[in-house]
């Protein structure tokens, strides 16, 4: 999975590579903020607040399979990505100035834009490289290194910017980020992506050895993205728990300046940007010796990093029971976790858009990010016990969740790969 920024991509991929990045920039920054405005301005509880977190994120995750459907049949993934685009970019500057009564219209409004969104812009990456797997497994990783250009800045830009001038500005820079990414789109998605996605697809019926086939790995498939639930109840924390974590009991103070706590949650993209490319050599040099893991190991990996990044969240809450504690140790639990992260996300992303027949493209990347449905629901859910249990209590569960995860599939192992029969590099 090595970027070669010699091998010739499609132009569309850089297009794409900029709309994702500043959607999530718009996104991010967003979420940055979302939880402390809840407590901070609206007055709700902790427990409130991260509920609604959940929901939120979880219907961000839940509705790209009604917007991948749509898609499929019926209006062809651009035009979903131009709804998205406008809906998300009125749902922000709605929760910028439409006030308290408006709150929850705003939400609607982002998690309609998601759904339009999500699916099917990586949907048209994958349609452009059709069954060129090599190129494609590139082009993913360099399309989510632009998601996480788009992370890092949005939570640093966002958060200045309403820590000095109120959270509706912040909110307002989000939706800025979100129309600077649909005008590109929009300029150049003709030129630049041709006819890819503009219609649904239609396919012949397959033969029937084909079609079996075709199913028992799509089966497979859905088996492995189940094992994904764990880790996104544990990676979604960085929304709730480990916000208020670093707002609560981290000394934020460095050299007599207090760091934003929005800052934090650019430490996983920044080591997204920085990791990925070692990570993708690493992969490489291990292809040379004929050791690297399959697809399904690396989910495996992912799995015990996300159980020993909650280890630390063990220590970390026992520390801080008495003081408030270094930001190193969320330094720290945000570098394992990251390293969890690339060994599960862009590699499942690709792996979607390598085995989901060209038909139900789009609906079968809604249902990998229906299982990020489930898990940030969860994980609003408990995230929002954080007031209620002690950072030990809270932290505890989610290193023995993602460790079983991690025990479960690793015995299935065996199985999902004969079953698969794929590897990301082949």
């Amino acid at each position: 999975m090595l970027i070669k920024f010699k091998e010739s991509h499609p132009k569309g991929l850089y297009l794409l590579f900029f709309v994702e990045m500043w959607e999530r920039f718009s996104f991010y920054g967003m979420r940055a903020l979302l939880v402390l405005y809840m407590i901070q301005v609206l007055m709700f509880s902790a427990q409130k607040a991260g509920s609604i977190y959940g929901i939120y994120t979880g219907l961000v995750y839940l509705t790209p399979l009604i917007g991948g459907y749509l898609a499929d049949r019926y209006f062809g993934q651009r035009k979903c990505i131009t709804a998205g685009g406008i809906l998300m970019s009125a749902g922000l500057f709605l929760l910028a100035f439409g006030g308290h009564s408006l709150f929850l219209a705003s939400l609607f409004l982002m998690v309609c834009a998601n759904g339009c969104f999500k699916s099917n812009i990586s949907s048209v990456l994958g349609l452009l490289y059709g069954n060129d797997n090599n190129k494609k497994d590139s082009a993913f990783t360099i399309f989510y290194m632009g998601i996480n250009f788009g992370a890092f800045f949005s939570p640093l830009i966002c958060g200045t910017i309403a820590l000095k001038y109120g959270f509706q500005w912040g909110f307002a820079s989000a939706g800025l980020g979100m129309l600077i990414g649909l005008t590109l789109y929009k300029l150049y998605e003709n030129k630049l992506l041709g006819d890819k996605g503009l219609k649904p697809i239609l396919i012949k019926k397959d033969k029937l050895n084909d079609s079996n086939q075709e199913n028992s790995k799509l089966f497979s498939l859905v088996i492995l993205m189940l094992f994904t639930i764990p880790f996104w109840i544990c990676f979604e924390q960085a929304g709730t728990s480990l916000t208020l974590f670093a707002e609560y009991q981290t000394d934020r103070t460095v050299f007599g300046y207090e760091i934003p706590t929005g800052y934090f949650q650019s430490l996983n993209p920044l080591f997204i940007i920085t990791l990925a490319p070692l990570m993708s050599f690493l992969w490489e040099w291990l292809k040379t010796k004929k050791k690297e893991p399959t697809s399904v190991e690396k989910f495996v990996i992912a799995l015990l990093l996300m159980s020993i990044s909650y280890i630390i969240m063990m220590f970390a809450g026992i520390s801080g029971e008495t003081a408030k504690i270094s930001p190193l140790w969320l330094v720290f639990v945000y570098f394992t976790m990251t390293l969890s992260e690339l060994c599960l996300s862009p590699i499942g992303l690709s792996l979607v858009s390598k085995l989901a027949p060209k038909k139900f493209l789009s609906l079968t990347m809604g249902c990998w990010f229906f299982t990020c449905f489930i898990g940030d629901t969860l994980a609003g859910f408990w995230g929002g016990k954080y007031e209620t249990l002690s950072a030990f209590q809270l932290f505890a569960p989610l290193a023995i969740l993602s460790f079983l995860a991690f025990i479960i599939l690793l015995a299935f192992t065996p199985k999902l790969n004969k079953s698969l029969s794929i590897k990301l590099n082949d």
